[in-house]
């Protein structure tokens, strides 16, 4: 809190990773910091929390809706895709199902492949088709920006406008190929607004993320 009131007072936002287990009051104290984050949601099953991560799902589920909700703070969820663990057709749908319909269809949610390491070394990295699989059911269930990550897949990575389909900003893995929203995130096809933070016009991005024909260029520049 102490770091966020320092960068605040230099102009920097403020993004927390984390995994949502929180009680109420250090909760509201935290976030009142915070201007965006993005949640660990590791599952959507109260034994694969009490059994695998040592703690419970509702308080996370909690901490989700007190986001949504009672704050200003931008929201993202992820949920690292476990095979035999946490890719039932029947947990994902719920997860999803419950998303949309207790935190709104606008908040993004990111499917994470697993890959064997620490205490699960026998358990095997996540497949590609699974992810694919995890994205089409969560989109099945009205949620508007379902991404696949940790693994390259342009299609999973890629911000589609809700309402036209136009693919807006084209990722692949940490890199932006093209950013096409106009001033404050307006599809230019449509004019529909993409849920988002955005600045009211696109700035520069990190080496892995400058889009690859400005690179191209710099490249010759050089």
């Amino acid at each position: 809190m102490d770091v966020a009131d320092a960068c605040h007072a230099r102009g920097i936002k403020t993004v927390a990773v984390t995994a949502g287990y929180m009680h109420d009051q250090p909760r509201q104290d935290f976030y009142s910091k915070i201007d965006a984050a993005n949640v660990d949601l590791k599952s959507f099953s109260e034994d694969f929390y009490s059994k695998i991560s040592g703690a419970h799902l509702l308080p996370v589920l909690d901490t989700l809706k007190y986001l949504a909700h009672k704050t200003s703070v931008w929201l993202e969820i992820t949920t690292l895709i476990i095979p035999g663990k946490n890719d039932s057709e029947e947990e994902l749908r719920a997860l999803s199902s419950w998303i949309f319909r207790e935190l709104g269809a606008d908040v993004p949610l990111h499917f994470s492949a697993f890959h064997p390491d620490y205490k699960m070394p026998e358990v095997p990295q996540t497949p590609l088709d699974t992810l694919v699989r995890a994205r089409s059911i969560a989109i099945g269930e009205g949620l508007h920006y379902v991404y696949t990550g940790n693994i390259h897949n342009v299609e999973g990575d890629t911000t589609y406008c809700p309402e036209c389909h136009l693919p807006v900003i084209v990722r692949d893995w940490y890199e932006i190929n093209q950013y096409k929203l106009l001033e404050n995130g307006v599809c230019p096809l449509c004019g529909a607004t993409i849920a988002g933070r955005f600045d009211a016009k696109a700035g520069t991005f990190g080496r892995n993320r400058i889009p690859v024909s400005m690179k191209s260029a710099e490249t010759a520049d050089a």
